[in-house]
């Protein structure tokens, strides 16, 4: 059923086009009583909006004449986010039963986009991917975005100016391959053309980018989400930890996504049933190993670590503090 504002906004459209709209009209399109249209018609009038009150055996309510509502005017940063919203609505399952709410918005937005921005966000909006369920996403810089973006859609090259994590700056030429938004941020992934290797690089870190005159082959191999959560797997932090877990691998990638650990069988068959357990090496470099043992805990299926050894000691140290628990208990 839709909220008391949603109601209020049909109200005025209803108003809007046009006549007298007698209140037992306005509770039936509403679906609500006769006292509640009057309620909703107060809330018009504390948002100033001239709702006039016809007497007679045909009256009820209508609009001042005349009266119409402000254009909506929005930026071209304003524009990003709202159809950002509407696509970020849509992957989390916020629709309605039939046409989705998120749809018919975006079509109004665009109707009245001029029609450069309109190109541009529609480009935007099929490069994007996604590899889970959005949440807060951090917000880059909308001329960034869009420019990224065409580069994507054209095979064009890209100029940017990235600063890393440690503060350091630097000019790159980028063969970009996709935007991927991923655990709140946005990111654009490609080959740096300099060195010849893929890279991931975060939208909010780079100050600025433009297309280069040019042009670039599409790749073979991989989608652009999974070239970022492949990337994650395998960069470089201050721990490196190789497991050997006996299970299935969706028994393991549901505690350890592919954003997180590169899996491999240890000792494949080529007549095994695929959901059968059986031991699979676990990859991954972290920047801290205290969140292990708990995974592991939770993972419940037998393991073997290989490195580094200060995880065995952590997880030999959490199973002594357990069993001091349980015996006190």
């Amino acid at each position: 059923m839709p909220r008391p504002t949603g109601r209020v906004l049909t109200l005025l459209e209803l108003l809007q086009s046009g006549g007298t709209r007698t209140v037992a009209e306005l509770a039936d399109r509403l679906g609500v009583e006769g006292r509640t249209v009057r309620r909703y018609v107060g809330q018009l009038i504390d948002l100033d909006v001239p709702v006039e009150s016809v007497r007679g055996r045909y009256g009820g309510y209508r609009l001042a004449p005349g009266y119409r509502l402000p254009p909506l005017m929005l930026s071209d940063d304003e524009a990003l986010a709202v159809l950002l919203g509407l696509v970020a609505g849509r992957r989390a399952g916020l629709t309605t039963t039939e046409r989705t709410a998120s749809e018919t918005a975006s079509a109004k937005i665009r109707r009245v986009l001029p029609k450069h921005l309109a190109r541009r966000l529609d480009l935007l909006l099929e490069t994007l991917a996604f590899t889970d369920q959005p949440g807060e996403f951090d917000t880059p810089d909308a001329e960034v975005l869009l420019a990224i973006a065409d580069a994507v859609r054209h095979r064009r090259p890209l100029s940017i100016r990235y600063t890393d994590r440690d503060g350091r700056r630097s000019e790159r030429t980028l063969h970009a391959y996709g935007i991927v938004a991923h655990a709140g941020r946005w990111y654009v992934t490609g080959e740096d053309a300099q060195i010849g290797e893929d890279r991931t690089f975060r939208l909010d870190r780079i100050a600025d980018a433009r297309t280069l005159p040019g042009s670039f082959e599409e790749p073979m191999g991989p989608d652009p989400a999974q070239r970022v959560l492949s990337g994650f797997a395998t960069a470089e932090y201050r721990h490196e930890v190789t497991l050997r877990v006996h299970g299935t691998v969706a028994q393991i990638r549901a505690h350890l996504p592919a954003g997180v650990a590169s899996l491999e069988e240890c000792e494949p068959a080529a007549d095994q049933d695929e959901a059968a357990e059986r031991w699979v090496r676990v990859e991954l470099r972290v920047e801290r190993l205290d969140w292990l043992p708990r995974v592991l805990a939770a993972l419940d299926r037998p393991f073997v670590i290989e490195r580094p050894d200060e995880l065995r000691d952590l997880v030999i140290a959490l199973a002594d503090r357990l069993t001091s628990n349980a015996r006190r208990a």
